[in-house]
């Protein structure tokens, strides 16, 4: 996301990036980062929480009409509730090893069935 928003400013469309990867957003030197301190594929908020998602989203417009020099971030005022979720996040232990292996193999199950059966395309 970061490298096409870098290429529609270039071709003159103005973008803005909203996300939680910090570091990797930033590196990437995206022109204007409304950064969200959020687990990774929330960058608008908590789900079916229509006033932070429009609030964020409101904040991401501002941002484009007010940055004035390139590589602006500016961070969310919002927050997930506690920050325990940093803790958990894609944790794997031995609480959930085996679920979390199962899960893997039923997947991988499926994709080898859709290919056989055609249904995934090829690189």
């Amino acid at each position: 996301m970061s490298l096409a928003a870098r290429h529609l400013e270039t071709n003159g469309i103005p973008t803005v990036i909203c996300g939680s990867a910090r570091d990797i957003v930033e590196q990437a030197a995206v022109p204007r980062f409304l950064f969200t301190d959020f687990p990774l594929g929330n960058p608008m908020g908590k789900p079916y929480n229509v006033d932070m998602q429009q609030a964020i989203t409101t904040m991401a417009v501002d941002l484009l009409e007010s940055a004035v020099h390139p590589r602006t971030t500016v961070q969310a005022p919002f927050s997930w509730g506690d920050h325990t979720w940093r803790d958990r996040y894609m944790r794997v232990d031995d609480s959930n090893r085996d679920a979390l292996r199962r899960v893997g193999e039923e997947r991988r199950e499926r994709q080898a069935r859709a290919k056989a059966e055609g249904r995934v395309r090829s690189a």
